[in-house]
């Protein structure tokens, strides 16, 4: 979900590793520079672009969101995909300053919440306190089949 910068790059980057993506943003005028930007002739994977979440995750095995890295965008993205996604779909959190543990709190799938947060080589997936072994795994080859590094870290819990 966002077809900025940062979701165009990962767009393109899972086209060219052969996954199907489904690229969402509520701006029309991003997808178009979306499908400008992102090759996908000759590429082993597939790109379509919608203007709504329930679209973008409707059959998604991840969702990765690209909103703004501030707490009410993040809340309410999370609650999203929460609501709309089947149970399988693992929600990838793309933050770098907020709690993974406490975003994932808010939904019906701790377990499957991670932290996702990527650069224009690497990525950094954050273990979320409920996040299961199964959902680390898959996040951590999904990335890096995109990415040349990948890093993983636990994250700290917060003193109350």
């Amino acid at each position: 979900m966002g077809a900025g910068k940062a979701g165009r790059s990962l767009a393109a980057a899972a086209v060219k590793a052969g996954h199907r993506v489904v690229l969402e943003d509520v701006m029309p005028a991003k997808l178009r520079e979306a499908l400008e930007e992102i090759p996908t002739e000759g590429m082993p994977g597939t790109l379509e672009t919608v203007t709504t979440v329930e679209d973008a995750v409707r059959q998604a095995d991840l969702a990765i969101d690209f909103v703004p890295d501030e707490l009410e965008s993040k809340l309410e993205i999370v609650c999203m995909v929460d609501r709309m996604a089947p149970p399988k779909t693992i929600l990838c959190i793309q933050t770098r300053a907020l709690n993974v543990t406490d975003l994932a709190s808010c939904t019906y799938r701790a377990d499957r919440c991670v932290g996702l947060a990527f650069d224009d080589a690497s990525a950094l997936i954050t273990r979320g306190a409920k996040t299961s072994d199964e959902t680390l795994q898959l996040v951590e080859a999904f990335a890096r089949s995109c990415r040349e590094a990948v890093a993983l870290r636990e994250e700290t819990p917060v003193l109350s």
